[in-house]
């Protein structure tokens, strides 16, 4: 039997606020069965479960992309994955934002790193896309770099040679999975910090996440 507090928990969180939409959350990937599992979709498979955590589903079609709303420590939150493929996601970032004028500050970003192992994160408050293509083109859509970008590690390319691009559509193994599906729930909890105004705190906890058995 579900916890009655856990219960009450999502009802709450199923009754978004009646104001409007302050932050915007973003989760980076290809759409598609073909990459559910694969590395580039780390934003992707986060968002579902921070959807799953609120009690909300992101299965409406708006801004090229799928959205769902949620209240996320007391905040009107969009729920945004991008429909474009991962080298457009700018353009659902900016048609969002433009939308609910959102300014960049307010605007979450989760996406892969390949240069993080799996199972760590790193949380910064802005900064160049240091390769990824979706950060690079809402960079370029949204014409600034001040947006807030929660990077998940997917690990390193197995050798020097190895292609990039089929490194990021390459799926996660079993023990990979567990490692990168254990960043959720702190995902989870720094997000209500940052949206709340505590970034460092944010910050602090996301930074510090180690995979454990």
């Amino acid at each position: 039997m579900s916890n009655i507090f856990d219960i009450f928990k999502k009802i709450e969180s199923q009754q978004a606020s009646t104001g409007p939409v302050e932050y915007l959350i973003v989760g980076l990937g290809n759409p598609g069965r073909d990459y559910e599992l694969t590395r580039h979709n780390a934003g992707f498979l986060c968002m579902d479960y921070i959807a799953a955590k609120c009690g909300v589903q992101i299965n409406r079609a708006k801004f090229s992309a799928l959205v769902g709303e949620a209240t996320i420590g007391g905040k009107k939150c969009l729920l945004v994955k991008p429909q474009t493929f991962m080298n457009l996601s700018g353009r659902a970032v900016l048609e969002a934002s433009d939308f609910y004028k959102i300014p960049p500050e307010k605007i979450l970003v989760l996406s892969d790193d390949v240069n993080l192992d799996v199972g760590r994160m790193r949380l910064r408050a802005k900064g160049s896309a240091g390769g990824q293509k979706g950060l690079e083109n809402i960079i370029l859509r949204l014409g600034s770099e001040n947006f807030p970008r929660l990077r998940m590690g997917v690990g390193k390319k197995p050798h020097p040679d190895f292609d990039m691009k089929d490194w990021v559509l390459s799926e996660f193994n079993k023990q990979e999975q567990k490692m990168l599906f254990s960043c959720f729930e702190t995902a989870y909890e720094g997000i209500v910090k940052l949206v709340n105004g505590k970034f460092e705190d944010a910050q602090m906890q996301c930074n510090s996440h180690t995979y454990k058995e």
